[in-house]
C-alpha cells in the first residue's frame, strides 16, 4: 500500500495533556489495548478491511517499520475519521488524543534517530520544458523544438521526477527529427559577405566560429567547435576520443561534394540524439548498494543546481567552477547571482505552474455564456500576474509569508479592468498597490480563482481543498466512493453556501467538508473568473466562517492573517517539501524528514528569506550526496 509521506506536526496547545507524560507511554501498556479495542473489529483478529491488518504491529518498532500505513491512520486519527462516526464503539476524545499524540512521537522519534540517508534520483532525461531551455542556450536559437514531444508524466505533482521520466519509442523519434531541424536551423552556408560580416550566418555560427574559414584550417576549427560545444551539451568535460569521433562525421558530410557546413550538421544532430545530452548522468562506483553514499563531484551539482534553478544547464562560468573545484566553495554567491539572472524565470514558470496548479488554465474552459469575458488574453494576464508576484518574491530575496500577505501586485490594464481598478493604462505590467482592494497575495489572483472553479460557477469544495493541500500540505482525505454529486441548480434566493450546507448533511460527506467548506466559503466573493461580487443568486454572501481547528473568521484577509500566523509552520513546511521535490527530481522519504524540520528551522532562524530557502535546499544531505538503490 504506497501512501504520500506528509508529516503534521502538531503542536502541545493541541494535546495539553501529552505534554509532559508522552515519553512515558507505553506500546504495550497503553496504545495496543486501544488497538484491540477499537480497531480490530474492522482491521484485525482475521478483518483486513480496506487491506489493513493493525494485529500486525505488536510493538513500537512494528509500528516504525510501517510508518508508511501509520502516518495515513495517524491523519485519519486527528481528522476523527478512525473509527468511523457510524461505528458504536468509538474511543473518547482524550484517547483518540492520547492515540495521535504518540504515534506522532513514536514516527518523529524514527525519523530523528535514522541513520542520515540521501536517497537516490534515478538517471533521468531533460523533459520538455528543460530541452526547451537547454537548446535556447546551447543553440543560440529562439526556437521549442520539445513542444511536439509527447507530455511528460507527472509523479508527486512535479513533471521533472526521475521514476516516471520514461523513454518511448515515439520520443526517441522525436530526439531524432528535432535534432535534424535544430541543426539545419542553425548552420547555414554562409553566402555573401557584407561589410557587417556574412549576412546569413546564424547566431549559433557566430558564438561557435569565426568566418571565413580557410579549407586547410576547418579541421582545426571544426574541433574547437567541438571542444566548447561538447562540453556545454554534456555539461562535463570531454574526452579527446570523443571529439574525434564526431570529427570523423564533420569529414563525412563534407566529402563527396558536401560542404563544411553539411558536415556540421551531422556531427551537431548526433550531440543532440546522444544519451550524454538527453540525460542527467550521475553515475555510481556501487549503484547497487544502499550503503554506498558519495558526494556529487562538481559537475554533477552544478548541473543539479542549474536545472533547479533555471531549468537548463549550466553555463560556462559553473562549468568553469566545477573545473577547479571551487563550486562548493562559491556556492552562495553563485546561488544569488543564478536567481537574479533573467533565466530563473524558468523555475518561476515551471514551479509555480506545477506547485499552483497554473498549468490547469491551459485546460480550463468556462461557459461562455455565463462568463462571456474571459478570454485568451486575460488567461495569459491571470498567468502572468502570479508569475510575477513570485519573481519579485524570489530576486528581491523577500520573506516568502509575502506570496500570502502581499498589499500589491503586477497588473495590466486588462487585468485591472477585469479586477475594478481605475487608472491602469497600457498591456504592460506594472507593480500596483492593491491597498484597499480585496486581492492581497496568491490567494487573491484571477489565476488561482479560476483553476478552483468549475465551468459555470465557483467551488468552495475545490477552492477549500486547493488552499489545504497547496498551501498548508494537509490534504483532506479522498472522498468514499458512490458519494451523490452536489446539486448546482439554485433555487431562488438560495446561496452556493446554503446548496452546500445540504451536502455537508449527509454524514459520509460531513467530515471532510468541515474541512474544506469553510475555507472556500471565505472566497465566495469571487466569482468562478475571480470578479469581485458582494451578491449570489441575488443574496448577500456570508464569507465567515470556523476551521476544524477553531480558528474563526469573517473573509478572506482573516483567513490569510490565520495562514501566516497560526497556520505559519504549516505553510512554511509544506512551501519546503514542495520545493524539496522540485529541486531533487524525486519524491520525499522519511529520511528526509530530518532535513525538512532542519530547513524549516533555518528559515524561522533567517527571517523566512526565500534566498535562505533555496540555500537550505542546495546545501542539504539530500541535494549534494546520493547513494545506490536497495535491491527488492
Amino acid at each position: 500500500m504506497k501512501v504520500s509521506l506528509l508529516i503534521f506536526y502538531l503542536t502541545f496547545s493541541i494535546f495539553p495533556l501529552l505534554a509532559t507524560d508522552i515519553d512515558k507511554v507505553g506500546f504495550a501498556e497503553d496504545i495496543l489495548p486501544m488497538l484491540e479495542r477499537y480497531c480490530y473489529q474492522c482491521h484485525g483478529d482475521g478483518e483486513e478491511k480496506g487491506g489493513v491488518a493493525l494485529d500486525q504491529y505488536q510493538t513500537e518498532r512494528d509500528v516504525q517499520k510501517g510508518y508508511r500505513l501509520w502516518e495515513q491512520l495517524h491523519k485519519f486519527i486527528i481528522a476523527g475519521e478512525m473509527p468511523p462516526e457510524h461505528i458504536k464503539k468509538r474511543p473518547s476524545k482524550s484517547e483518540q488524543e492520547l492515540l495521535a499524540g504518540w504515534t506522532r512521537h513514536a514516527l518523529d522519534k524514527f525519523y530523528k534517530s535514522s541513520p542520515p540517508d540521501p536517497g537516490r534520483v534515478t538517471v533521468r532525461r531533460l523533459n520538455r520544458a528543460e530541452y526547451n531551455n537547454v537548446v535556447r542556450d546551447l543553440m543560440y536559437v529562439d526556437f521549442d523544438p520539445a513542444n511536439d514531444f509527447p507530455a511528460d508524466d507527472s509523479g508527486h505533482g512535479f513533471d521533472n521526477i526521475g521514476d516516471v521520466l520514461t523513454v518511448s519509442p515515439l520520443l526517441l523519434e522525436k530526439y531524432i527529427n528535432a535534432a535534424e531541424k535544430i541543426a539545419t536551423k542553425v548552420i547555414v552556408k554562409p553566402e555573401s559577405e557584407t561589410g557587417q560580416g556574412f549576412d546569413t550566418l546564424s547566431n549559433f555560427q557566430k558564438e561557435y566560429f569565426k568566418y571565413p574559414i580557410e579549407r586547410h584550417l576547418r579541421r582545426r576549427a571544426a574541433e574547437a567547435f567541438l571542444k566548447t560545444f561538447l562540453r556545454r551539451a554534456y555539461r562535463r568535460e570531454v574526452t579527446s576520443s570523443e571529439i574525434n569521433r564526431l570529427l570523423v562525421l564533420v569529414k563525412r558530410g563534407s566529402d563527396n561534394g558536401g560542404s563544411f557546413e553539411d558536415g556540421l550538421r551531422l556531427a551537431v544532430t548526433a550531440v543532440l540524439v546522444s544519451p550524454n545530452f538527453l540525460f542527467r548522468w550521475e553515475l555510481d562506483g556501487a549503484p547497487d548498494n544502499p550503503k554506498s553514499i558519495r558526494q556529487l563531484n562538481e559537475y554533477e551539482l552544478a548541473s543539479r543546481l542549474a536545472f533547479f534553478l533555471w531549468r537548463s544547464m549550466p553555463d560556462d562560468r559553473l562549468l568553469d567552477f566545477a573545473k577547479k573545484g571551487l563550486l562548493r566553495k562559491n556556492i552562495e554567491s553563485e546561488i544569488k547571482r543564478m536567481i537574479r539572472d533573467s533565466r530563473s524565470y524558468g523555475m518561476v514558470r515551471d514551479f509555480t505552474g506545477q506547485w499552483l496548479g497554473l498549468r490547469n488554465l491551459d485546460v480550463y474552459k468556462p461557459d461562455k455564456k455565463i462568463f462571456p469575458l474571459f478570454t485568451a488574453d486575460l488567461k495569459e494576464d491571470m498567468r502572468r500576474e502570479t508569475e510575477l508576484l513570485y519573481a519579485h518574491v524570489l530576486k528581491n530575496n523577500l520573506n516568502i509569508k509575502e506570496l500570502i500577505s502581499a498589499d500589491y501586485s503586477f497588473i495590466n490594464d486588462r487585468l485591472a479592468a477585469h479586477y475594478q481598478i481605475d487608472n491602469i493604462n497600457g498591456a504592460h505590467f506594472r507593480l500596483v498597490s492593491l491597498n484597499n482592494v480585496q486581492r492581497r497575495g496568491l490567494l487573491g489572483h484571477g489565476s488561482i480563482l479560476t483553476v478552483t472553479s468549475d465551468p459555470n460557477r465557483t467551488s468552495p469544495v475545490k477552492r477549500g481543498k486547493f488552499v489545504l493541500d497547496n498551501i498548508l500540505g494537509t490534504p483532506p482525505l479522498p472522498p468514499p466512493p458512490n458519494v451523490p454529486e452536489l446539486e448546482v441548480e439554485q433555487q431562488e434566493g438560495e446561496t452556493l453556501r446554503e446548496q452546500m450546507m445540504k451536502h455537508r448533511s449527509n454524514v459520509v460527506c460531513a467530515s471532510c467538508h468541515k474541512k474544506m467548506d469553510p475555507i472556500g466559503f471565505a472566497f465566495e466573493n469571487y466569482d468562478g473568473i475571480g470578479r469581485y461580487r458582494l451578491t449570489d443568486n441575488g443574496e448577500k454572501i456570508d464569507t465567515s466562517g470556523v476551521l476544524d481547528t477553531g480558528e474563526s473568521f469573517k473573509g478572506i484577509n482573516d483567513l490569510q492573517n490565520i495562514v501566516i500566523s497560526k497556520k505559519l509552520d504549516l505553510y512554511v513546511e509544506n512551501l519546503v517539501r514542495k520545493m524539496m521535490i522540485y529541486a531533487l527530481g524525486r519524491g520525499l522519504e522519511f529520511y528526509d524528514e530530518r532535513v525538512v524540520g532542519h530547513i524549516v528551522k533555518r528559515l524561522s532562524a533567517k527571517g523566512y528569506q526565500h534566498d535562505e530557502l533555496v540555500v537550505s535546499i542546495v546545501q542539504s544531505l539530500p541535494f549534494d550526496m546520493k547513494r545506490g538503490e536497495a535491491s527488492n
